[in-house]
């Protein structure tokens, strides 16, 4: 089962993805929580996957995400927004969160969606805009991140691009024949070369640098 906690300031939209997640049947909703209760309710239920809201009344998105980010071992984060161009995503991803999920996003999806983020991979909306996209890159170490994709080996260029697929470990394994640890590895050594901190973020290096059909300068 994957654990899963919903944070948000609208009882609706927490009520909705509760029975939507739970319908799935391998998706265990442990509790819905507005942004003040948010850390205290992870702490206490140590969930697989938080889908965080990005905008709330009573506490800031990104306050709680960074947060989440500074316990000891903690939950994948994806961010919840409205906005496909909200001005606040590439400081989400910059802190940490794993992608961002609008909120119209269609119930089938969902769940496959939170799938992929417990197994490490990369959610990033279909509706991400190049102005995000290009703003996040042009940020200090986003643009100088992608300019070290040469230093990457042919293997690495492959493992990049999957990861910029969304696939985890595992499927990225079964994908190119290689055991689970070589993946590690081989992530690892993106991470480092690529001079990012999270896949999501090493998704975009691979994005802004032209590794993905119809992308590039």
């Amino acid at each position: 089962m994957v654990r899963v906690i919903v944070v948000d300031d609208e009882e609706l939209v927490r009520s909705g993805f509760r029975l939507i997640l739970q319908a799935a049947g391998d998706i265990e909703v442990v509790a819905t929580v507005t942004g003040a209760e948010a850390v205290k309710e992870v702490s206490l239920h140590a969930p697989d996957v938080v889908l965080l809201d990005i905008r709330m009344p009573d506490v800031d998105g990104l306050t709680v995400l960074r947060q989440l980010r500074g316990l000891r071992t903690p939950p994948v984060v994806a961010m919840l927004t409205t906005f496909d161009s909200d001005e606040y995503i590439a400081t989400a991803l910059r802190s940490g969160a794993a992608g961002f999920i609008l909120k119209d996003t269609a119930p089938e999806q969902l769940a496959q969606l939170v799938r992929t983020l417990a197994a490490g991979g990369v959610v990033l909306s279909p509706k991400v805009t190049r102005t995000v996209v290009d703003g996040y890159l042009d940020s200090g170490a986003g643009s100088a991140a992608a300019a070290q994709v040469g230093r990457l080996s042919e293997r690495e260029r492959v493992v990049l691009v999957l990861i910029a697929d969304g696939l985890s470990n595992t499927d990225i394994a079964q994908r190119i024949h290689v055991s689970v640890g070589t993946v590690k590895d081989h992530v690892s050594a993106i991470l480092t070369k690529l001079q990012v901190g999270s896949r999501v973020q090493a998704a975009l290096v691979a994005q802004r640098a032209g590794l993905l059909e119809g992308t590039g300068p």
